[in-house]
């Protein structure tokens, strides 16, 4: 991060006053909380019985053989449903108002293989903040010979990247476990996002080595002892699941801030990014998909992703709800709503702007961003 970003409202624009006026009375009206209700609780035993059960077959045998492959894709799918539909909403204290349910349910994301602070300070804190601004939002930065923003680095090579982008989208887990985490708790704290005491700065880092022990203990070394197969063919399973499960993430982000149509916005000289941030939120972000009850219970309504950036403290079970309060307020004050009604739709898009982006094709480009 090479400066410090302010968003600079110099319209006096009352957008988002208005906007969360509207919502908080749509909360008081109908007597509801903004946190979970019971189908997000429900949602949470199923999300986890999806990975866990399966996970239970291979270690107690009944899964041998060729059935570990399906088995292991629902694994995948699981995994992606945990991170997407619980750990997501506790990670943002959206889960509770109570910030121990929030802890408690938020230790999802460090069984399957993450680390908690680590991702609040990438997600919560960069991007949430300063969405899809190169150099602060490390979503979208330059990473494995790929290009997401037009303001990243181009190289000649990078005009393949709609060839291989899928390939290395599916590495994100994986990569995730073994080294990112570790790579953030020494940059961050570089960065000054961890303003720890040497002594607590070590607790953190036994803490991290903890889980990740206790992670690869119980998905490596437990299986490899009890289970009557190879040990190539569980790791190739092991890596299966993490590669869906990669993909399925990745592309979830992707459709919501790499598509034409967002906005890749960049400060001035003097760190100003001339917008309401809300606006901002709303030029870098579009939903998809939100017809769609069954993704948008998967997915845990990120593919009400512009909702989920206005108000990530809000559980995602209400966002159906909450979005025609949006689309009303924005159409109010001429603000632009990004939205594909389908996923096909927001795919082919995302896969054209990769294209846009990989040529470097600057003009086409800067017509999508308005």
């Amino acid at each position: 991060m090479s400066q410090k970003i302010r968003f600079v409202n110099k319209d006096k624009t009352q957008f988002f006053q208005t906007l969360k006026q509207r919502v908080d009375a749509y909360f008081t009206e109908n007597e509801i909380t903004p946190h979970a209700n019971t189908t997000m609780v429900v949602k949470t035993f199923v999300m986890l019985a999806v990975y866990f059960i399966p996970y239970t077959l291979i270690i107690t045998n009944v899964a041998t053989g060729w059935m570990i492959w399906p088995v292991f894709i629902v694994m995948g799918i699981g995994m992606a449903g945990i991170g997407m539909s619980v750990m997501h909403d506790a990670q943002h204290g959206a889960y509770s108002a109570n910030p121990k349910i929030n802890s408690i349910v938020g230790l999802c994301l460090h069984l399957v293989g993450g680390d908690g602070r680590n991702w609040r300070n990438q997600h919560n804190i960069l991007h949430h903040t300063y969405t899809n601004i190169h150099d602060h939002d490390e979503d979208i930065e330059d990473k494995m010979g790929m290009r997401f923003s037009p303001n990243g680095n181009h190289r000649p090579f990078k005009r393949f990247q709609i060839f291989y982008a899928f390939f290395f989208y599916s590495l994100m887990t994986i990569y995730w476990a073994t080294y990112k985490d570790f790579d953030q708790f020494f940059r961050y704290h570089k960065m000054g996002l961890n303003r720890d005491s040497k002594k607590e700065r070590t607790k953190q880092f036994l803490y991290l080595i903890f889980w990740k022990a206790f992670y690869f203990g119980y998905m490596i070394v437990l299986p490899l002892l009890v289970i009557d197969m190879p040990w190539w063919q569980y790791l190739i399973g092991f890596a299966v699941m993490h590669a869906l499960c990669g993909l399925i993430l990745s592309l979830v982000f992707q459709l919501a801030h790499v598509v034409e149509g967002t906005q890749f916005p960049m400060p001035d000289e003097k760190g100003n990014i001339d917008n309401e941030w809300a606006i901002h939120q709303l030029n870098t972000t579009a939903d998809f998909s939100r017809n769609s009850q069954l993704l948008t219970f998967y997915l845990g309504g990120l593919n009400y992703q512009a909702i989920h950036h206005l108000f990530p403290r809000i559980c995602h079970v209400h966002y159906p709800a909450i979005a025609p309060i949006v689309k009303q307020t924005a159409e109010e004050f001429g603000v632009p709503y990004i939205y594909f009604p389908t996923f096909g739709e927001a795919l082919k898009s995302h896969v054209t702007l990769l294209r846009k982006l990989g040529r470097n094709d600057i003009f086409h480009m800067m017509q999508e961003m308005g």
